[in-house]
Order: structure tokens, then sequence, then C-alpha cells
């Protein structure tokens, strides 16, 4: 049995998770797009931020101390939580296996002070119909848990095209002899993180650094029907060219997104 790695003090490695999260929809007149970024408002809006937010504090175990919340005008909403975890129960182990975490469960560590933020950013243009949410989203926590376990949690909660994952860990803790630890769990992907039912759901592709701790996973739904990307509109009601037109500028979206450049 692997013996537990003594600590000199405090764990003092920042883990830090980083993602966007994209929904691609088409809305043909500026009334449909209005309607959509109306729609995209009422149903991520400040309130309902902070509760999924809250869903994602009780996963990793934590006490909410602040809460600054934001509706913008014309579009838009932010959350940002700062939170302090409970003590571990005694004999209780935190929970760093490379698996995917639990839908609100509890896992506890200890920890100072963390953070957890998201910002949307609604998005359209007349010229081609195509209308993007994008909503960025930052867990970071210092101590002995990852907060890779929030992962399924939060992209359930969105309606999720194009998810993009960052995840980092910075600095150093020492064990008692005085060597430093630049991470305290075994991390080989992102992709374990997640669900097999959400692995075979995405195309997904890794860019990963072990040597610096930085993993970085980049995932697109494989599935298209055209029905959950027409907005204001039924698929079925559109000519075979004009949904095959919608479609292709659809895909050329997700793909641009999905790779980071524009596609001639």
């Amino acid at each position: 049995m692997e013996s537990k790695l003594q600590l000199h003090g405090f764990n003092n490695l920042t883990k830090s998770l980083s993602f966007n999260i994209y929904d691609i929809c088409y809305a043909q007149t500026e009334e449909q797009r209005e309607a959509y970024i109306d729609y995209i408002d009422e149903m991520y809006n400040a309130e309902r931020l902070t509760q999924i937010l809250s869903d994602v504090v009780k996963i990793i175990g934590a006490n909410i101390l602040n809460i600054a919340r934001q509706d913008y005008e014309p579009h838009g909403a932010s959350v940002t939580m700062l939170i302090a975890e409970h003590e571990l129960n005694n004999g209780q182990e935190p929970d760093n296996e490379e698996s995917p975490g639990p839908l609100p469960d509890t896992i506890v560590a200890h920890l100072d002070k963390s953070h957890v933020t998201v910002h949307t950013y609604p998005e359209s243009h007349p010229h081609d119909g195509v209308s993007t949410f994008r909503a960025d989203i930052d867990v970071s926590t210092c101590g002995l848990i990852s907060p890779l376990k929030v992962l399924n949690y939060l992209i359930h909660s969105f309606d999720s095209d194009v998810v993009t994952v960052d995840y980092r860990v910075r600095g150093f803790t020492r064990d008692v002899d005085g060597t430093k630890h630049y991470i305290d769990h075994d991390i080989n992907s992102i992709q374990n993180y997640l669900t097999e039912d959400t692995q075979n759901s995405y195309q997904m592709i890794d860019v990963n650094v072990y040597q610096e701790n930085m993993f970085h996973t980049k995932m697109m739904l494989k599935n298209f029907n055209l029905d959950n990307y027409v907005f204001g509109v039924n698929a079925s009601d559109l000519g075979a060219q004009e949904a095959q037109s919608i479609e292709d500028r659809l895909r050329r979206e997700m793909l641009e997104i999905f790779y980071s450049r524009n596609v001639e």
C-alpha cells in the first residue's frame, strides 16, 4: 500500500480549472436573433448562475463566504464567489483519484481561500444568422482537492456544443523532509474526469505539457440534429437546400471555435 505523503505545514499548491462553453444557434431574422439573446439572458441570468456555482461549491465541499453577481445591460451576467472549504473529518481522505466527479455530493478537504467565477457572453452577427453564447468558468482551489471533480456537473448544466478546458497546478508544497512537490495527484488526461457517456458524445483532442503540469482538452459535440440549432422555426419547414446551407454555416462555426482558427 502506498504511504501517504507527509507535508510540512499547509498544502500550498494552487489548482486552477478554466473552461469555455459554447452554445451555437441559427436565428435568421433580427426578431429571431433578439428573441434568442433574450432567451439566453433569461436562461442564464445571475440568479441561475448563482445556483449553478452554489452546486459547484457543494461538490468540492466548501462554504460560501461572499457572492458578487450582476446582470448587465444590454446582455450578459457574471457571478463571483469567495469560498472556504470544510476541514477533513477524522480519518477521511481527499478524493484525488483520476475519475469522473459526482453530481452534487460531498468532497471535503481544507482550504483557506478560493473562488469560483462565471461570465456569460451572448453574441450574434446579422450576416449569416449564426449566434453564439459563451460561458467562461473558473474554479480555483488551493489545498488537497482538484477542481476537476466539477467538470461533469458544469458541462451538463449548459447546452455545450463546444467546450475548451484548461487545468494547471501551480506552485509547490514541501514534505516533512523539505522536498518540493509540484503536483500531489496523478493525472494523464482531463478526459479521465468525464463520464463515459460524455466521452462518447464528444470529439476530443488533448494538448498537454506534463512537465509543466498543464493540461488542455478541446471537445466538440458529435451528433448534429438541425432541430436543436434553429431558433424560431422548425427544421422540417425548411427546404432541403436552405437546410443544408444553414447546417454548413453552423458546422463551420463549431469547427472554427474547436480549432481556434477561421476556415476558408
